[in-house]
């Protein structure tokens, strides 16, 4: 038989969604950090071939 289940506290919700924030955060400084270094042309890890 399906019981309920308890209440999640509110400090452990906020917890939980600080945590998914900071990841978002962190992915979108790192794509921003390579696409940077791409326009710039420092980059060490991709290849791009510019037209002159």
């Amino acid at each position: 038989m399906a019981v309920p289940k308890k209440r999640t506290s509110m400090s452990k919700k906020h917890i939980r969604k600080n945590i998914w924030k900071r990841k978002g955060c962190w992915s979108a400084l790192k794509a921003f950090s390579l696409a940077k270094s791409l326009s710039t042309g420092n980059s060490k890890s991709f290849f791009v071939q510019q037209n002159k």
